[in-house]
């Protein structure tokens, strides 16, 4: 079950206010509107509840690997808008959109896109990258499937979002914990079946691992998990009730809109 395509609202822009090849998404109950790809990788429900879930206070900085098209990133920022955020994105057109997107919603002051590849803030001889340590917290919405192991989607932005290599994850794991200072929090969101994958790569590097499972409905499995960790502590794991999405119907339970509409946060610690 893909939960991301439940999230955004189709508006209806202003005529001429937006190229036909996107469409302008609203998020938290309207309070964003974000131009996405008509086709292609789309964020949704996965990003608002991600962003929902970092414990981010005022005058913290915030990093995000793999930006997109800046939905997580300005969820953050529309609850908090005393933070400030930098996001890496390989996609040129992602990136542009992020930046858009910022300035769109009045948040392009508080917004930073780098333009380039996950893994180059590995280095520390790049200028435009930034400072390992310098973040309060870290967070990513990686790719959700292997190479090889899915159909690629004919949407060439649609298949490099989603095709992850066997070592990608315990990569942008490793980048994360590079970018925040100790006792920084990390956190990702991911398919409930990557959690193994998910605890190794955070094995020795974080304490006080929060686990936190979405489920589509009361009484299934989770389809989704939010994992969030804490550099340089000892402190055990933790397994979190978690949150339902949708009742007897198709409609959202209360504790999920008032995160998607509302805008609540939906803390882990």
């Amino acid at each position: 079950m893909q939960l991301a395509a439940d999230a955004p609202v189709a508006v209806t822009p202003p005529q001429g206010g937006v190229p036909t090849s996107l469409t302008e998404d609203a998020f938290l109950g309207g309070r964003l509107r974000i131009l996405q790809p008509e086709k292609g990788y789309r964020a949704g429900i996965d990003a608002v509840f991600l962003a929902a879930s970092i414990p981010v206070l005022a005058g913290e900085t915030v990093f995000e690997a793999g930006i997109g098209a800046g939905v997580a990133a300005l969820c953050l920022i529309a609850r908090n808008p005393a933070i400030h955020v930098t996001g890496i994105e390989v996609a040129t057109r992602y990136a542009v959109l992020c930046e858009e997107n910022g300035r769109r919603n009045g948040f392009s002051q508080l917004l930073r896109v780098i333009h380039g590849d996950v893994k180059e803030a590995l280095r520390k001889d790049l200028a435009h990258m930034p400072q390992h340590g310098s973040f309060a917290h870290a967070y990513a919405n990686p790719p959700y499937f292997e190479d090889g192991k899915v159909t690629p989607s004919p949407s060439l932005l649609k298949a490099q979002a989603h095709a992850f290599g066997a070592d990608d994850l315990e990569l942008w794991i490793k980048v994360m914990h590079l970018m925040v200072a100790n006792r920084g929090t990390v956190t990702l969101v991911h398919k409930a079946e990557s959690l193994g994958k998910i605890l190794l790569a955070m094995e020795e590097k974080f304490g006080d691992i929060r686990i936190a499972p979405l489920y589509a409905r009361e009484g299934t499995a989770a389809s989704r998990v939010i994992v969030q960790g804490v550099k340089g502590s000892k402190a055990p794991m933790q397994l979190l009730p978690g949150l339902v999405l949708h009742g007897a119907g198709s409609q959202f339970t209360a504790d999920a809109e008032a995160v998607l509409r509302e805008g609540m946060a939906w803390r882990l610690r």
